[in-house]
């Protein structure tokens, strides 16, 4: 259970998140709302880079915001950016490797949760090819991949059908829905395409300036008036 309670940021005078409370228990719960809304600070109150003016998050009765950034990803905290982090001179697998480092994986299990994570997203031949030669569905993979290694508890995605072909938004409808089962980790997901929420998350929760205006059954969310006024453009 994800608990975040109460939570505040500020940047200036401007209050990018409101006193937000809300609380997910669901597989996959999806983050919707217009431009400014707070999406992004929020993924940045998890992981670190956004300073909180008050409140917590609080995930099975640990409090996350207790712990630095690098101990956050220890634990099992891992995000995708809306922009790719893909350094063009390293290989796929290499991008992993680096993010077992951070976290602290075994030397012996390395490997094992490396090929998992690379089979599981499609893109075990592209182990060995370095980022500049990665088409943008490959590099989308790897920057999802990266976040199934270490064994994570809370995966936070950020656009991650950015870009991407009907087709390739089929395989990652497949990814997302599969990694609950295959990996152990809820996902919270921000995302601008609505079919995409539709067809993945369970529930929704809809900001809007820095408020929660939303919060449920994502189909449920999706016909909501006030949801319609604000970001569905009724």
């Amino acid at each position: 259970m994800i608990n975040i309670e109460n939570l505040t940021v500020k940047y200036g005078g401007v209050v990018a998140l409101d006193h937000l409370t809300l609380s997910v228990a669901d597989d996959v719960v999806g983050l919707i709302g217009p431009c400014g809304a707070g999406k992004t600070t929020m993924t940045n109150a998890f992981s670190g880079f956004a300073s909180i003016a008050e409140g917590n998050i609080v995930i099975d009765g640990m409090n996350l915001l207790a712990l630095p950034p690098h101990k956050r990803a220890c634990w099992g905290l891992a995000r995708s950016f809306q922009k790719v982090q893909i350094a063009d001179d390293l290989t796929v697998a290499d991008h992993l490797k680096a993010v077992c480092d951070a976290k602290g994986v075994k030397s012996k299990d390395r490997a094992a949760q490396i090929n998992h994570a690379l089979d599981f997203v499609g893109i075990a031949d592209c182990a060995d090819t370095i980022g500049e030669k990665l088409n943008p569905y490959q590099k989308r993979m790897t920057e999802i991949a990266k976040c199934l290694v270490g064994q994570p508890k809370i995966v936070l995605l950020d656009e991650p059908g950015g870009g991407l072909s009907e087709t390739e938004m089929l395989d990652l409808r497949r990814i997302i829905t599969q990694v609950k089962a295959r990996f152990g980790a809820h996902i919270i997901m921000v995302d601008h395409d609505v079919d995409l929420i539709r067809d993945v998350c369970t529930s929704t929760a809809v900001l809007d300036f820095g408020k929660l205006i939303a919060f449920g059954p994502t189909r449920d969310v999706l016909q909501d008036e006030a949801v319609k006024t604000a970001y569905l453009g009724r």
